[in-house]
């Protein structure tokens, strides 16, 4: 699967981007007919203070494109949010197709 990450107004540190890679390959378990996902990284801002870390998360599959938000204080915290949040909706597609 094809994992493509973009920083908004910052620049991700690679240990960031690899924790982001391996979230991402384990849903390969899941679904094994993944196209690729677009995983966009924030920052919420209030004034000039950083309130929450936002990740958004794109996966297409053949006839979908499944989408997850979650904030967090940690970026980490936020990945896995949404990681599982595609998770599930994963298994929801999964259960609608015929076999």
């Amino acid at each position: 699967m094809k994992v493509e990450i973009q920083s908004l107004h910052f620049n991700a540190d690679a240990s960031l981007v690899e924790f982001i890679n391996k979230k991402m390959e384990k849903l390969d378990r899941f679904y094994d007919k993944i196209i690729g996902s677009d995983v966009v990284l924030s920052l919420e801002q209030l004034n000039t203070q950083v309130k929450d870390k936002v990740v958004i998360i794109k996966t297409q599959i053949p006839g979908n494109i499944l989408i997850a938000k979650e904030t967090s204080k940690k970026f980490e915290e936020a990945v896995d949010l949404a990681v599982e949040s595609i998770k599930k909706q994963m298994e929801k597609f999964k259960a609608k197709q015929p076999n």
